[in-house]
């Protein structure tokens, strides 16, 4: 299987180095909506989407 785009994605990475940035905000609202991240969310073990998700929960505050 392919490595889903939201592994390397720059936008991404962006958020994750700056989450209240102009682009971190636009990254963090399109995963509300974008099926690729919820595609790459559901390859993922539960143990690593819990990770990530948690990841992104500390990042947001």
């Amino acid at each position: 299987m392919a490595e889903p785009g939201c592994v390397k994605c720059k936008m991404r990475r962006r958020y994750e180095r700056k989450p209240h940035s102009l682009l971190g905000r636009l990254w963090k609202w399109h995963t509300g909506w974008c099926p690729g991240w919820k595609k790459y969310l559901k390859s993922l073990s539960d143990e690593e989407r819990a990770a990530v998700i948690e990841r992104m929960e500390k990042l947001a505050k």
